[in-house]
């Protein structure tokens, strides 16, 4: 299995630090609204590739946090006059219904912030022990000059970004004995949640509470650290910094980031109207066709949302479930019960598929290609399977369906939701069933067609119905 690793700009072979086992961390969101789409990317890629790995036999343990102390979430708080817990507690569940609409598995464990506190301390003063942070005025920085390797994940050169680059420089610059160093700990404003510490009553900075996080339930060494590649520069390379500083271990192996994606081929931006959360684009589609569009490119490169592009995956998506649909049919009429010798055929140009979907995988998750296979199967099951065949043949097939779209985790076991013309087909036969007499029958559509959230109403223009 090869993995683009950012840290060395190359496919590399994975090999665990522990056999059988893998270690992942991945950067959760910041919890003072919704979710937004861009934070699904992220959510749906990564979890594609811890499936995969369990897919291969792998343990995983796999660690994503939430952000949940942020000056976001105070001024939030603020504005609606409650407490900042109040906020995140209220987001981090409604960012757990969104994962799970969204098929996200729950991670290991799902650390917060604020319960990690003691531990980012405890990293911090040793950060001071080795001269690698310093304390000023009740703030402590980190000492970037003080770590060798600085720029080693962004590729940035740390002469560079002192002329100019402002994206590492922090407020209460005055402070600071160079101006690269970043914040580890603050002071608190008035009205801000605060904790007791050596230095002052205050909180800890963005970059300090990942690297605790990920320590405390990962161990100083960790196979893969993971994120959207915003993420890169500055919070990874100080993620970098800071940890390999304390442990005088190196921190990550492998470093995968996810591209952005855009909105109609522009960058996503509350200021450019084209900022949507997951339960906004849930109200406008199903969520398992969003996550069927995430996956239907390298999850690397860009990717751009729009409305023509999901309407395309949800039409991929269906052919899918509609031939894992097929296949349940078959199998059930199928009066054949063991396997003949030209269906053995059949089943090694499956396995040929499969091992296509492993390969692509293997590729540094290319879901792209993964989902082609996917699709090749669907094709020759189409064409070559039939209720004529053996049922040990029909569910092989669909079985490698099943196993597949779940590693990819697509759902083949939920009920569809109606098309139009499928309701206006069993609303036709309900008015044939009234007028036969036949009103168990007419019943019978009316509850079945309740039961999927569909409401009919008898009027005078004939029947009109709408969705729950």
């Amino acid at each position: 299995m090869k993995i683009y690793n950012t840290l060395t700009r190359t496919k590399d072979e994975f090999k665990p630090l522990k056999e059988g086992e893998v270690s992942m961390y991945v950067c959760g969101p910041t919890v003072y609204n919704y979710i937004h789409i861009g934070n699904a990317r992220p959510m749906i890629v990564f979890d594609t590739v811890r499936r995969y790995f369990e897919y291969k036999g792998y343990k995983v343990n796999y660690v994503s946090n939430f952000t949940d102390v942020d000056d976001k979430i105070i001024a939030k708080a603020i504005e609606e006059g409650v407490s900042a817990s109040e906020i995140s507690e209220r987001y981090i569940a409604e960012a757990k219904k969104d994962m799970e609409d969204l098929n996200v598995m729950p991670a290991t464990i799902h650390p917060k912030a604020t319960q990690e506190i003691d531990g980012m301390i405890d990293m911090i003063s040793t950060l001071i022990d080795k001269g690698h942070a310093y304390e000023k005025n009740g703030t402590v920085y980190f000492r970037t000059r003080s770590f060798d390797g600085y720029g080693k994940l962004s590729k940035k050169n740390i002469d560079d970004l002192e002329g100019g680059h402002r994206d590492i420089k922090v407020a209460g610059g005055e402070d600071k004995e160079d101006a690269l160093d970043f914040v580890l700990w603050k002071p608190k404003k008035e009205g801000e949640p605060y904790w007791e510490s050596p230095w002052s009553e205050g909180r800890p900075g963005w970059h300090i509470e990942c690297s605790v996080m990920s320590k405390k339930y990962l161990g100083e060494e960790i196979d893969i650290h993971a994120g959207g590649e915003d993420l890169i520069f500055p919070h990874h390379e100080n993620e970098i910094a800071q940890s390999e500083a304390c442990n005088g271990k190196q921190f990550a192996r492998y470093w995968m980031h996810n591209g952005f994606l855009n909105i109609d081929n522009k960058k996503m931006s509350k200021s450019a109207g084209n900022f949507f959360t997951v339960r906004e684009i849930g109200e406008k589609y199903p969520l398992q066709v969003i996550r069927f569009f995430m996956l239907s490119g390298h999850y690397r490169g860009p990717i751009n949302f729009s409305e023509e592009l999901v309407i395309a995956a949800k039409n991929g998506l269906e052919r899918i479930l509609n031939a894992v649909d097929k296949m349940k049919s078959n199998y059930e009429n199928s009066s054949v019960d063991n396997i003949t010798e030209n269906e053995k055929e059949l089943l090694n140009q499956i396995a040929e598929y499969n091992k296509q979907f492993d390969l692509a995988m293997e590729d540094d998750f290319n879901t792209a290609d993964a989902i082609t296979a996917v699709f090749e199967i669907v094709r020759f099951a189409n064409a070559n399977v039939s209720s004529d065949n053996s049922k040990e043949l029909i569910e092989s097939v669909l079985g490698t369906m099943n196993v597949l779209c779940d590693v990819l985790g697509i759902e083949t076991e939920v009920e569809k939701e109606l098309l139009d013309e499928e309701i206006e087909n069993l609303i036709a036969q309900r008015t044939q069933a009234r007028k036969d007499k036949n009103f168990a029958r007419a019943d019978e559509i009316r509850n079945e067609l309740l039961e999927k959230g569909i409401i009919l109403e008898d009027t005078r223009e004939g029947v009109k119905w709408k969705r729950a």
